[in-house]
């Protein structure tokens, strides 16, 4: 192979090392000369590009830090083509694409100096990819190597593995086809120390299981690190200069100074309230600063005094909950929400229910559709069709703000995401069930952990559609504040303890096991034994959540809303698709014309009927048996067509395409001298079946029906 020309003349770094069974491979300086550093990282067939950039300019007036992680599936990694007639360009990132953005954003966001404003952006570019093989994880593992390269303080390196489980046996780095097979979906990021964060999907799967997985991961992805040390120490990285803007210490000693007998146990109220309460104090301290300041300077630090403010109220929940034991609305640490829940609200929608847990709600509708409906999906991994689908929404209203509409942010699709996945587990087969479902949580207010009150409100919705799910799901928010050695686990976080605290961690499932769990650190990484105790605390929770939802549903109903499309199935020879299908569709399409029905064809055989109407399933699935159905040898066929008449006999049609002869000696027992005297084409007769010769053909009789008495 030709040696690449790198214009700086540096030579081309690889280091490897043995990786979940494969070689995993870094190479840097053959390819993004100008970007702060790029590196290729290969595992089997899997290309993945990662390139860091890195602002040497602090960015003024921000009040975040400007970090964007992005994964950029490309279809040639795959070596596809986009099925879609009218797009062949990669355009919006899908779905998948945007979930595995986010997947990689959140371990590596915390690991940043508090402060930090210099503009970073991390890109992954799959450039080849096995098609057994999803590649999620070798892509986090760029994007981490490639910023720890940049010399920007960053405390990686961190690496992910997905864990798979067939079987009862754990395995790294699964494929495709284990994961389908398996009752376990686990991605697990971590530092080599602790971990960074957890993704999962699993199929009802006990408390204890998945704290084995957590430990068998983060044991698996320690050469990964390992590997990025030696190559940031072969490069010889040298260490950006860098600042970090914080609150002059004397306006936060203003700050606390002023609300030092406003808070603690006079704010511990009910959330209403605490929230009225403390918009009022933050209201009376900025009258305060203003007047003692003058208009110019107060307009200057107006925002640090803001920022200060929300840096006492943390500081303050964090001391109610580290030493009193004591919530911001007086809550003990394992003490649930007052809850609520309806169904049936809206009389047009096919399911519907609403999901109160203190001031967060969430009302879900759902839809049930015949299988035609079908999402079909065409990414760089996979191109099939998904049936249920979750959808989340959270306009500007649910926070007390006005904001822009517009198509939903990473957010929205990865709450959508979660709650889905934490249904899917029960949803019934396409078999038992043969509808697309929809269904659709609209948050009403927000106010910590909507994501699992959509877990909650789906799941109501669905068995109120009449949807004969596997077992009721519930979901909790659970959070983590810690200071040394003093741990407080805290059940049904709200946004307060959210803001304030060191993890956010949702879990769901059913009164069995574990469907679905995501958490996120907000420290550099947390022990197995906190997240164990945070993951058996929740088991509780969940179960006190389930028990007031089923008080008001405890099963599906028998019944599907009279709105919902009725769905039946028959099951046809594959051979005959094409029959029912017709030239150019234009069979299928005068059966749907004339009955009314919506007809879906699987290539198995199996038909599926949809309409609101059962005399128009009826009529589809009559007629679909007619132009599937065998010529049975004895069988009477009724009111049959005469195609043609000829001098020794007459054509009839007993099935739609198939004519069979009546010899005009089997018309009658008298004598016919022509068959034309005894019926005309246009006519319908009884005929039966007599029999078929070796070259199909088939022999028909009227006046044998007539001997049999018929």
């Amino acid at each position: 192979m030709t040696q690449t020309i790198n214009p700086f003349n540096k030579d081309i770094i690889k280091v490897e090392t043995e990786f979940c069974g494969r070689t995993l491979s870094m190479e840097i300086n053959r390819v993004g000369f100008r970007s702060t550093s790029s590196v290729i990282v290969r595992y089997g067939d899997t290309v993945v590009l990662g390139t860091a950039m890195v602002s040497p300019e602090t960015m003024s007036g921000m009040d975040y830090f400007p970090l964007s992680i992005e994964y950029e599936e490309k279809m040639y990694a795959s070596g596809k083509i986009s099925g879609s007639r009218f797009i062949k360009r990669e355009g919006r990132p899908s779905d998948d694409a945007i979930l595995i953005g986010r997947l990689i954003d959140r371990p590596i966001r915390p690991l940043w100096p508090k402060g930090y404003r210099n503009e970073v952006q991390a890109i992954a570019t799959v450039l080849s990819t096995d098609p057994d093989f999803r590649p999620d994880s070798i892509a986090m593992i760029a994007i981490s190597t490639a910023l720890c390269l940049t010399g920007a303080p960053f405390d990686g390196p961190i690496a992910g593995v997905r864990v798979g489980r067939v079987n009862g046996k754990l395995m790294a780095l699964p494929s495709l086809e284990q994961l389908e097979n398996g009752d376990l979906d686990l991605v697990v990021a971590g530092t080599g120390k602790a971990i960074t964060m957890v993704e999962a999907g699993a199929n009802e799967i006990t408390e204890d299981e998945v704290i084995k997985a957590l430990e068998f991961a983060h044991k698996a992805i320690q050469p990964a690190i390992k590997l990025q040390d030696e190559l940031i120490k072969k490069v010889g990285v040298v260490p950006m200069d860098y600042s970090v803007i914080s609150i002059a210490s004397e306006i936060q000693e203003k700050v606390d100074k002023f609300l030092n007998d406003k808070l603690g146990a006079k704010v511990r109220i009910d959330y209403p309230s605490r929230i009225v309460k403390l918009a009022e104090i933050k209201a009376a301290m900025m009258e305060n600063f203003k007047e003692a300041d003058g208009d110019e300077l107060f307009a200057e630090n107006k925002g640090s005094y803001s920022e200060a403010f929300g840096n006492a109220i943390n500081k303050d929940v964090r001391k109610g909950i580290l030493e009193d034991k004591e919530r911001p609305d007086g809550r003990k640490l394992t003490e649930i929400r007052p809850i609520s829940s309806e169904v049936g609200l809206l009389p047009r929608a096919h399911g519907s229910s609403l999901f109160t847990r203190g001031m967060t709600q969430g009302l879900n509708i759902v839809t049930l559709a015949p299988l035609s409906y079908a999402q079909m999906i065409d990414t760089m991994e996979k191109s099939t069709e998904k049936r249920y689908l979750h959808h989340y929404n959270a306009p500007g209203y649910t926070v007390g703000e006005v904001r822009r509409l517009g198509s939903p942010g990473r957010r929205e699709i990865g709450h959508s995401a979660l709650a889905e996945r934490a249904l899917l587990p029960v949803i019934p087969s396409e078999e038992a069930f043969p509808y697309v479902i929809r269904s659709v949580t609209e948050i009403m207010s927000q106010h910590g952990s909507t994501s699992m009150a959509a877990t909650c409100s789906s799941c109501l919705a669905l068995m109120d559609a009449g949807v004969p799910l596997k077992a009721p799901v519930s979901g909790i928010a659970m959070g983590l504040m810690m200071d040394g050695d003093n741990i407080a686990v805290l059940s049904d976080i709200a946004d307060a303890e959210d803001f304030a605290g060191d993890m956010d961690f949702k879990v769901a499932g059913t009164a069995k096991g574990i469907n679905a769990l995501q958490m996120d650190m907000k420290v550099h990484g947390l022990s197995i034994d906190i997240l164990a105790k945070a993951i058996n605390q929740g088991t509780s929770g969940r179960a006190h959540i389930l028990e007031i939802m089923l008080k008001t549903l405890a099963r599906p109903r028998k019944e599907l809303s009279k709105y919902a499309p009725q769905v039946e199935s028959i099951k046809i020879n594959p051979e005959k698709i094409r029959e029912v299908i017709g030239k150019g569709g234009e069979m299928i399409n005068k059966i749907i014309a004339e009955t009314g029905a919506e007809i879906d064809i699987k290539d198995d055989g199996t038909v599926f009927i949809a309409s609101p109407d059962k005399k128009s399933i009826d009529g589809a699935i009559a007629w679909i048996k007619n132009l599937t159905e065998d010529p049975e040898v004895g069988r009477v066929y009724t009111d049959c067509r005469v195609v043609s008449v000829l001098d020794f006999g007459a054509f009839v049609e007993i099935l739609p395409g198939r004519e069979g002869l009546v010899h005009v000696s089997e018309m009658s027992d008298e004598r016919i001298n022509k068959p034309s005297d005894f019926v005309s084409e246009g006519d319908h007769v009884d005929v039966k079946l007599v029999s078929i010769d070796d070259r199909g053909r088939l022999q028909l009789s009227i006046k044998a029906i007539k001997k049999e008495g018929k």
